[in-house]
């Protein structure tokens, strides 16, 4: 029979050796986490604008970073709403970079066809982050992803799901005078005249506070990038 010694040394060396295996292992694979978080962002910027493979068919890693690296465009805007020179996003230091933000173009051709921009904000019991895309009036969206969240599955963890993100594609983000209104979830089905539906989606069944939350990030989110967007409209003829 061992003695108390013996027993605690064991068992002290065996948690130690664990340790390092794990550390090890953590560290040899974190450049592939930090490459697959790379990938599966330019994946959904990608969703956003309506790029996806064929039905029943996904992206091979490789399919994403040659689509993206085609289509996609990544810049930075300053406070002004406007382009900040030989800067991009993966360079902004948030601690640092406060009046800086993020954006994405789409281009066909060489000309912009869409305007990306990332969105992040509490839901019910997470932070969600997703990505709404605009056409070039600054004001149409185009189309969304969330793709990162940890919402109740089946509740609120349906945003991710196709249909409830499909709703906001051809909604208008500012009303006819020009003010921004945002897109608000509805609490249960999208009621009102054809103006207060331009800017509102059906809710989600037992998922009230989850579309609360989407509808109040997206507009905050939004309202950073007041300046480009107004920008955008006034050089598309918008209010």
């Amino acid at each position: 029979m061992h003695s108390n010694s013996y027993t605690f040394g064991f068992a002290a060396v065996v948690t130690i050796v664990a340790s390092v295996l794990l550390a090890s292992a953590a560290t040899l694979l974190k450049p592939r986490q930090v490459e697959n978080e790379k990938l599966d962002k330019k994946k959904n910027i990608l969703l956003s604008v309506g790029i996806q493979p064929q039905e029943g068919k996904s992206f091979s890693r490789k399919e994403i970073s040659d689509i993206y690296a085609k289509k996609i465009s990544e810049l930075v805007l300053n406070s002004q709403g406007e382009v900040v020179a030989g800067k991009l996003p993966s360079e902004i230091d948030p601690k640092k970079d406060t009046d800086l933000l993020p954006i994405f173009e789409e281009k066909e051709d060489g000309a912009i066809v869409a305007y990306i921009l990332p969105v992040s904000g509490k839901g019910l019991w997470s932070t969600i982050y997703g990505y709404l895309a605009l056409q070039t009036d600054g004001n149409t969206v185009k189309g969304i992803t969330f793709y990162k969240h940890g919402e109740t599955p089946g509740l609120g963890g349906e945003i991710s799901k196709e249909k409830f993100c499909s709703q906001f594609i051809g909604k208008r983000i500012f009303d006819d005078s020009g003010a921004l209104v945002s897109i608000i979830v509805a609490k249960g089905k999208a009621v009102g005249d054809a103006g207060k539906l331009k800017h509102m989606v059906d809710g989600i069944s037992g998922a009230t506070l989850t579309g609360n939350g989407v509808t109040n990030f997206l507009k905050v989110e939004l309202e950073k990038y007041l300046p480009f967007l107004t920008k955008i409209r006034t050089q598309e003829g918008g209010v």
